[in-house]
């Protein structure tokens, strides 16, 4: 319920557009689209083995690299609320 929620908030701002769930033999993904035929904006990944070292949460760029990583799931989706950054161009 805690990642649908933030997804909900991201889909009423318009950035986000489907979704997609996954549980694979050592972990569970969570994959946030802005379209439905792209590759994923982000995906939140659980890794059990994980739990006692790094942290089982992390949420995972497009191109697959660690964006963050914790052991709270609520203080990991934080990085969701932050300010969006306007583009600034010459």
């Amino acid at each position: 319920m805690t990642i649908l929620s933030a997804y909900g908030r991201g889909v009423a701002q318009g950035d986000w557009k489907d979704y997609a769930m996954d549980a694979l033999s050592d972990r569970a993904l969570f994959s946030i689209y802005k379209r439905a035929s792209e590759a994923p904006l982000y995906q939140i990944e659980k890794r059990p083995e994980l739990a006692r070292k790094q942290g089982a949460w992390a949420i995972l760029s497009t191109q697959g690299m660690i964006l963050k990583r914790g052991h709270d799931l609520e203080t990991l989706l934080k990085f969701f609320d932050r300010k969006r950054f306007a583009l600034v161009t010459d």
